[in-house]
């Protein structure tokens, strides 16, 4: 097992030890579920959320997914699957996916980590902002859909509007 060095403590061979140091760091509450499993509780722009993180040691593969506090009622999927495939087309990392156990809209991502763990605290970093800053990002999206009855295109245009100068 290799070990690695974060912040002056020494991790052997697991990234859940990173992200349980960042979760600390960050004053985040979270769960460990022994060696393959941890959940943290993260507070977003729009709402909370949790990212639950899974350690699959014989792959050295990180899944991690942003489970966003949002159902999606059986007649509205079809609007916001057509939503998560427009979003899906601009992402460089990661998509969006409704959990079919209760229809719940996530942001999924699976790292190879090397053998070495080499990258590990910046791959873990790197997950952990992207899942935040992306929830963030697009849950007005599915906001707009589920509550204001907007279609997938009118959704994604209003929840990206950027605007130009001051008010």
């Amino acid at each position: 097992m290799t070990s690695l060095t974060f912040n002056g403590e020494v991790f052997e061979g697991n990234p859940l030890d990173v992200l349980e140091t960042i979760a600390n760091q960050n004053e985040w509450p979270y769960e460990r579920a022994g060696d393959e499993e941890i959940t943290a509780a993260v507070s977003g722009q729009w709402s909370d959320f949790h990212i639950r993180y899974f350690w699959v040691g014989e792959e050295n593969m990180l899944q991690a997914a942003g489970m966003i506090d949002m159902r999606v009622p059986e007649d509205k999927k079809p609007a916001i699957l057509e939503a998560i495939n427009l979003i899906n087309e601009q992402l460089a990392l990661g998509h969006f996916a409704i959990w079919n156990e209760d229809n719940s809209i996530m942001f999924r991502h699976t790292h190879l980590v090397d053998e070495h763990m080499a990258s590990t605290v910046a791959a873990c970093e790197k997950i952990t902002d992207a899942i935040i800053s992306e929830c963030d990002k697009y849950y007005p999206v599915f906001q707009f859909i589920l509550w204001a009855g907007k279609s997938p295109q009118e959704a994604l245009q209003a929840a990206l509007l950027e605007t130009v100068g001051r008010a």
